[in-house]
């Protein structure tokens, strides 16, 4: 008995090393989704105070994003095996942290033009958040009720379609006038925000796959 016992010890370490513990890529995803949901509840703040210290609570966010993004990016690129396809890996890990980084850009130009927020950009934001809290129960269903994420998938789709409805209607309503400087200005802030409600339709595109990938 005392012989077999480091034996077994010298095995388990030889096992270990060339076939490592496979990381849990659902808990590290399911972190990344609840830092865009924090983020997207600060924007939504921003949208209706205006208050410069949320705006800057969202750019240290973006950093703290930034973080997160590279250790699942490293943990991705190390592993020898995954539970997920590994290009659905990173399609996620990347469009996520695009959802936040476009959240920073939107009130760091917001800043820089001297915009305030309107009332579409309210209604943008609150939808970015709705989808943002879905991608995050979805991507946390994942380990042991992936099924159920299917329909988390798709009220972020949802949102995603509510954001491009409000942004059409606050173009429209924009491109009246002659004030040509504010419109440009106002717009690109729009688009900011439809460009985070793209990246986090692509996340719901990728949370759909990997539920019928494990189905």
């Amino acid at each position: 008995m005392s012989d077999d016992a480091p034996s077994r010890s010298v095995f388990r370490r030889l096992f270990d090393r060339v076939f490592p513990k496979m990381p849990d890529f659902f808990t590290l995803l399911t972190d990344q989704c609840q830092q865009v949901a924090r983020t997207a509840g600060l924007l939504v703040e921003f949208m209706e105070s205006g208050d410069p210290a949320t705006g800057q609570m969202i750019r240290r966010d973006e950093h703290e994003a930034d973080k997160i993004k590279v250790r699942n990016l490293h943990t991705l690129n190390e592993a020898f095996s995954t539970p997920i396809d590994r290009e659905d890996l990173y399609r996620a890990i990347i469009d996520l942290d695009e959802v936040v980084n476009y959240c920073k850009t939107t009130v760091s130009e917001m800043d820089v033009l001297a915009l305030t927020p309107d009332k579409h950009c309210l209604e943008m934001a609150m939808h970015i958040k709705l989808g943002s809290d879905a991608l995050a129960l979805g991507f946390s269903r994942l380990a042991k009720t992936p099924r159920e994420a299917a329909a988390d998938a798709d009220a972020a789709r949802k949102a995603e379609r509510k954001v491009e409805k409000a942004y059409r209607r606050a173009i429209a309503e924009l491109f009246q006038g002659d004030d040509y400087i504010h419109m440009f200005k106002r717009r690109e802030i729009y688009r900011h925000l439809s460009n985070a409600a793209d990246r986090m339709a692509n996340c719901a595109n990728t949370l759909h796959d990997i539920v019928v990938k494990m189905s």
